[in-house]
Parts: structure tokens; C-alpha cells; sequence
């Protein structure tokens, strides 16, 4: 008596594919399915396949029933004026590389506080315990003002006499 032969096959199924990309909804493609899925999210807008933001960022916060504008999540875009801008659109492949050493807190404080000190200095401005007789603001305030006033948005932009 023989017995029966077995013979195992391997298979992958994906199983039926619906409107375009119904199988793939974890993976975000914008702008594709088929005409069928397109004329569906047309008739239907309030269906779970909708697509509402299109990768747009929201500028707004839900608190309770309110949606309120946040300032800060507006792209500002500034754009500089190239009126009369001698420079070509492009850089060129054959510009030698540029290096430069990491900027340092060594490098800020001398940015920042190093004129004053040295003018402060030659000018006999200084105190016994070499404290300024007449400080800036920013030698002024105390560690932890300095330390919100560089928290608040928009601190690093628009400074004055830099």
C-alpha cells in the first residue's frame, strides 16, 4: 500500500486589494489610488479613508471645544531683496571645502562680552574687584533672569548692537 504524497507549498497572500492603497493605510502616499478611490473620496467625505491635511502642519491647539492659534507654529518666511545681487543661483562643484572649528562657549563669551571688557579696562572703568562701574544690561542681570530672558521666543533674534 502506498501512501499519499505530500507535497507542501509555499505562498504569500496579500489578499484582495481595495481601492488602490486600502492594504497600505499606515503608510501616508499622498496623491495616489485610483480613479475609483478618488471619485469616492469625492462622494464620500466623511468616510475613514479621507485624507485632510496632506502633510500640512497645524498652527492651532484644541483646548475643549476652542481651536486657538498659535503665534510661534506660523512659518515666517523671510525673504531676502536680490534686486541688484551680482552672485550667480548656484555653487559650483569645484569650490574648495570649507572647515571651521566648533563654536565654543569660550568663542560666544568673547563675541559677546570681550569689547566691553577690554574698553571697560583701558579706560579705567573697573572697580577694585575689576566689577564694571557702569555694567550693561546683559552683566546686570542676575543668572536666573539671564537664563528666562534666553528662554523667550524670539531672544537670539534682533539684537541690539550686534
Amino acid at each position: 500500500m502506498s501512501l499519499p504524497a505530500k507535497t507542501f507549498v509555499r505562498s504569500f497572500s496579500t489578499g484582495t486589494v481595495r481601492n488602490g492603497k486600502r492594504n497600505f493605510k499606515n503608510f501616508i502616499l499622498y496623491n495616489r489610488g485610483t480613479n475609483q478611490f478618488r471619485k469616492q473620496q469625492e462622494e464620500n467625505p466623511n468616510k475613514d479613508f479621507q485624507i485632510s491635511d496632506y502633510g500640512i502642519r497645524d498652527t492651532t491647539v484644541r483646548i475643549g471645544r476652542k481651536f486657538v492659534t498659535v503665534k510661534e507654529k506660523i512659518p515666517d518666511i523671510i525673504v531676502p531683496d536680490l534686486e541688484n545681487f551680482n552672485l550667480k543661483p548656484y555653487v559650483s562643484y569645484r569650490v574648495p571645502e570649507i572647515t571651521q572649528s566648533e563654536f565654543t562657549a569660550q568663542d560666544l563669551f568673547n563675541a559677546v562680552y570681550r569689547k566691553k571688557i577690554v574698553d571697560d579696562f583701558k579706560n579705567n572703568k573697573l572697580k577694585q574687584n575689576y566689577e564694571p562701574i557702569e555694567p550693561s544690561e546683559e552683566e546686570s542681570l542676575s543668572p536666573e533672569q539671564a537664563k528666562l530672558k534666553a528662554r523667550q521666543t524670539g531672544s537670539d533674534m534682533f539684537s541690539q548692537g550686534r
